[in-house]
Formats: structure tokens, sequence, C-alpha cells
């Protein structure tokens, strides 16, 4: 991340002085088609009371759900969404460097869509959009809801303080 700094509580610094992460998050396995296949087979409600079949396929799939994780996590593959104080990045590596990113100010709405398998998974993707058009996504964010919220407070913050700034007279 450009202009990074490390600091005691993350997002003290104002967007205008240094850029500085508020939060990161793994992408779920249901950002990958094998991990969606798996949530819709464990989602299935087919069965009497407690026994269902998506139970029982949970259990048998659990070695390709494994797989997925653990793939995820190789370090060619390894991806992380960060939360900024001026942007949203995904991260790729071990050791975190930028892939892409959106400024917290270049989208107006966040739209969340649920992939057929992610609902078990309590995932989906975020999907950032400007002017109706989608400009930026986040596939296989876990619990999507408070992430979209969280994006939306930073960006409501950046605004808010570019706003004040421009207000005040220039100080010399």
């Amino acid at each position: 991340m450009r202009d990074t700094m490390n600091h005691a509580v993350p997002g003290i610094v104002p967007p205008h002085v240094a850029e500085a992460p508020l939060l990161t998050i793994w992408p779920s396995i249901g950002a990958w088609a094998p991990g969606r296949f798996v949530g819709r087979l464990a989602g299935m409600r087919t069965g009497v009371g407690f026994f269902t079949l998506g139970k029982l396929f949970a259990l048998l799939t659990i070695p390709i759900s494994l797989s997925v994780y653990a793939w995820r996590l190789m370090p060619y593959r390894a991806r992380r969404y960060t939360l900024t104080n001026r942007r949203v990045v995904v991260q790729k590596g071990l050791r975190p460097a930028d892939e892409r990113a959106i400024d917290l100010d270049a989208f107006d709405t966040i739209q969340v869509e649920v992939q057929p398998g992610q609902a078990w998974l309590r995932a989906g993707d975020l999907v950032f959009q400007h002017d109706g058009r989608q400009v930026f996504r986040l596939p296989g964010v876990p619990r999507p809801v408070p992430f979209r919220e969280t994006c939306i407070k930073a960006q409501t913050a950046l605004l808010s303080i570019r706003q004040v700034l421009q207000e005040q007279p220039a100080q010399v």
C-alpha cells in the first residue's frame, strides 16, 4: 500500500495524511467454483428432521473443502481484501502486494450478489458500481453485508473529511 504507516489504532490517521488499513478479510472458499459446488451440495434440505441430504454431502465433501481451503492459501494464489481509509485493495501473495484497488470515491453503491452455493457458506460477491455500471468486484466475501457496511462507512468518513478540508480557509 502506498503511504502506509503503522499505528496503535488502525484508521486513526486522516486520509489526507497517510493511508491506514482498517480491516482485512480473506475470501471464503465460495470465491471459487469447487467451493460453490460444495456449498450447493451442502445446502440441500431434502430429508427428515435433523437428517438432511445436505448434511451428508457436507461430510462427504470435506476433502474437497479442505483442498480448496489449502489451495487458496498457496503463495501464488493467496488473496486478501483490505479496506483502508482511502480505498479497497485486493492483495496477493503471502507478503501482501497490491494487485488491484478501487478508491473509496470511485463508486456510489455496493451490491451483494450471492452466487449459487455461496448462501450455505455465508458468503457473497460485493459489486461496486458507479452510475449503475460495475467498476469493481470482490468475489466470495465472507459475511458480505457487514463488510459492505464498513466500506460505506469508510467512504462516508473520507468524503466528509474532504468536504471539511475544502470548506476551511487556506492556512498560511
